[in-house]
């Protein structure tokens, strides 16, 4: 009776070379992923904020002159007519606030835009408060000092009140949910496109997984945010499409990249959506804090038009939404075209690789 060993299976050493440079390029990878998520923040600043201004002309001048002064570039003003138009402004979006000037100034406010602009108004009023008292207590002085008022005149307090036109919901008072909810959106974008890529075979069936992927994720997330939390508002079947719409842009384009170009189209995807598109998606600040143009730039991806339209939808419901609309729209369809495309280019492959008798059986399973 003959007793055989087996023997261990040796795996080579991995060649020093080769060795470091994987060590490297991982820590390139994790510098560009933090590169990616802290630059827009690092980079930001407060300029350029969209606000109207209605009063006289001699008061709009004097506090255009005073923002030019202790504001330079802070705000980007318009002047309307009136308060409603003023209101008006703000309720499309062309507008982060407004100032309204007369006997009784006030500052109007919509914390739906995000806390970093109602701060920035907060402040602006109490500029305001200190500039009119100050004024107020001026010509008092000059009016003693002409004999006009007697002395002792008591100087008149001017308060500048404060109105939010457009406040956030009262389950979501401070707007962390809408902010929160923005990643979350991207992230399941990107995990439903690669599991499908993965698991499911066949083009058309693809296309339909990341169809009901789509619906049912829309109808989810939004019965989640809107009927259990309250965190978004306004018509929940448009903004069931809107979330649905988004996750089947990504998911598609992933599927469609995949189908094209094979695995690397999954990276490729994953590198548009995640490093490039979400941290200029402008979800937790406004676009115009962003370092021109990436604040632009980043509404023509899908993390920042999926952004921008659930809050339009939920909050702002006179803004004009065609944009980020037809941005999610583009998205799927580039990703439909990409999956449809990678279907008949196998097809294709495998009529040339296959002998021809062969050939009618495995283009049916394709």
């Amino acid at each position: 009776m003959t007793t055989s060993t087996q023997q261990p299976i040796r795996i080579p050493h991995t060649p020093w070379g080769r060795a470091i440079a994987i060590a490297v390029a991982a820590a390139v990878i994790v510098g560009v992923v933090l590169l990616a998520f802290v630059w827009p923040t690092m980079t930001s600043s407060v300029k350029d904020v969209p606000i109207a201004i209605a009063g006289d002309s001699a008061q709009v001048a004097a506090v255009r002159t005073t923002l030019d002064t202790s504001a330079h570039g802070v705000f980007d003003v318009t002047t309307v007519d009136s308060r409603a138009a003023a209101v008006g402004r703000i309720q499309t979006r062309d507008a982060y606030g407004a100032i309204v000037l007369g006997a009784q100034p006030e500052v109007l406010t919509a914390s739906a835009n995000g806390a970093a602009v109602s701060q920035l108004l907060g402040q602006l009023a109490g500029q305001l408060q200190t500039q009119a008292n100050a004024q107020a207590a001026a010509a008092v002085q000059k009016a003693v000092a002409a004999g006009a008022a007697p002395q002792g005149t008591v100087e008149p307090t001017i308060t500048v009140t404060v109105t939010d036109v457009v406040p956030l919901a009262s389950t979501d008072a401070r707007g962390l949910g809408l902010t929160a909810a923005a990643f979350p959106l991207v992230l399941g974008g990107l995990v439903g496109g690669i599991l499908i890529s993965f698991l499911v075979a066949g083009s058309w069936r693809r296309l339909a997984a990341v169809t009901a992927y789509g619906v049912v994720g829309g109808f989810g997330i939004v019965g989640i945010m809107q009927g259990w939390f309250g965190v978004l508002q306004g018509d929940f079947w448009v903004n069931a499409l809107a979330v649905g719409l988004a996750m089947f842009a990504t998911a598609s384009f992933i599927v469609g990249m995949n189908a094209l170009i094979g695995r690397a189209g999954i990276a490729v995807g994953g590198v548009l959506t995640m490093l490039i598109g979400n941290p200029l998606s402008s979800a937790a600040q406004p676009i115009q804090f962003m370092a021109a143009p990436w604040g632009a730039i980043g509404q023509w991806f899908v993390p920042g038009a999926s952004a921008t339209l659930v809050r339009d939808l939920s909050y702002f419901p006179d803004a004009d939404t065609l944009f980020p609309w037809l941005v999610l729209v583009g998205w799927s369809l580039v990703g439909v075209v990409a999956m449809i495309a990678g279907h008949f280019r196998n097809q294709e492959v495998v009529a040339a690789a296959v002998p021809e008798h062969e050939e009618e059986h495995v283009l049916q399973l394709a």
